[in-house]
């Protein structure tokens, strides 16, 4: 059977474009000494990605996403929204049955962090929190305790965090996202839904471990390429793995949608891992 025709997919990470190509080179400014991040690539990870999306904001830009969207059969998004930018407030408000907004917390700053976060549930909605151990200045592993309060909350609100995890794409020390780091955050917190974001590489092996291990872990596919998911994540959905793995895309950050559904066909699931790879997963994970 293959992919299922008219499924109705919900992609785990999309969004506006940004309106600064290099707004991550500002961000990290603290951790970023090689001169090509600091001057010269348009894309944190700009050695790994080729052909990168070519779209600017524009007032139509979530018309725009739903367009695509509606191209490739992907009925809802989860996207990044921030009190900074308006237009992603605006989006998620006027396209609540599409567009589904995230959250990133900063734990150096705790407090703020936390009530961020309180404030973007009950004000925008939110289903979901992100956090970026590796983007914080200085970074912030995810077994710290200054990450602590924001997986209390996430608890407390009902909401899953997605967390980058395995060598981050910016070329700054990776240490923080250790999958490792995670067996000690779900045996503290064993009703936090976590799902690591961007991977796991190059500690595959020992993500399915782990997440055979502990209920509440899971993965998603963003910023990979389909014709590089990694082996061991196909062989674990393919057996043990079907209700843990979830679709995500990184449209339009780096990812076309044209080059992921062109090479989904050839990933080699089985035929019962694609409706819970593409859907049913990440609606269970989001409460809905």
């Amino acid at each position: 059977m293959g992919i299922p025709d008219g499924i109705g997919v919900v992609d785990l990470l999309m969004g506006l474009p940004n309106r600064d190509r290099r707004w991550w080179a500002t961000a990290m400014a603290g951790t970023l000494r090689d001169e090509d991040s600091r001057t010269g690539m348009t894309h944190p990870a700009g050695y790994m990605f080729k052909d990168l999306p070519e779209m600017e904001r524009t007032d139509s830009s979530a018309e725009d996403l739903l367009r695509e969207m509606d191209r490739f059969g992907v009925e809802k998004a989860l996207i990044p929204v921030s009190f900074e930018d308006p237009d992603t407030l605006d989006a998620v408000r006027r396209h609540p049955d599409r567009l589904l907004g995230s959250f990133q917390v900063d734990p150096t700053d705790v407090m703020a962090g936390v009530r961020g976060l309180r404030r973007a549930r009950e004000d925008a909605g939110v289903l979901a929190a992100t956090f970026f151990p590796c983007g914080c200045t200085p970074p912030v592993p995810i077994d710290d305790r200054l990450a602590y309060p924001l997986y209390a909350t996430c608890v407390d609100l009902g909401l899953p965090v997605f967390v980058n995890a395995g060598i981050p794409g910016p070329r700054v020390p990776a240490a923080a996202q250790e999958v490792m780091r995670f067996d000690r955050v779900c045996y503290d917190f064993p009703e936090l839904t976590v799902v690591l974001r961007h991977g796991g590489e190059p500690w595959c092996d020992l993500a399915v471990k782990l997440m055979l291990k502990w209920p509440g872990l899971h993965w998603s596919s963003s910023a990979f390429a389909p014709k590089h998911y990694p082996r061991a994540i196909v062989d674990y959905a393919n057996t043990r793995g079907a209700d843990k793995i979830m679709y995500a895309g990184y449209f339009p950050y780096g990812l076309t949608l044209d080059r992921i559904f062109a090479e989904l066909p050839g990933v080699g699931f089985k035929d019962e891992v694609w409706p819970k790879f593409l859907r049913t997963n990440a609606l269970r994970v989001l409460g809905l």
